[in-house]
């Protein structure tokens, strides 16, 4: 969290999105050779993660950058201005 309403600095947006596409890549690598030694449904549903995998690595690597959210700005009214001001009757 951060006291302004800045983005974090795109290296580190760069270093997060690189983080997620090698531990997809990872996982791919597991589920491809998990396919080679696995047999029946599990073996079918291994080359499916392994196939697929690299879109959805690719998508999300190629995502834009995340927008922060800015803070509201605050709203405040004549009669809080003022030191010592009385609320209305």
């Amino acid at each position: 969290m951060s006291i302004t309403g800045a983005q974090a600095p795109l290296s580190a947006d760069q270093r997060a999105r690189t983080r997620r596409y090698l531990i997809s890549m990872a996982i791919r690598t597991v589920c491809f050779i998990g396919a080679i030694i696995a047999s029946g449904w599990l073996r079918w549903a291994l080359v499916a993660g392994a196939v697929l995998l690299p879109y959805v690595a690719v998508i999300m690597a190629n995502a834009g950058r995340k927008r922060s959210e800015r803070p509201q700005p605050m709203i405040i009214l004549n009669d809080q201005r003022e030191i010592g001001a009385r609320p209305h009757d």
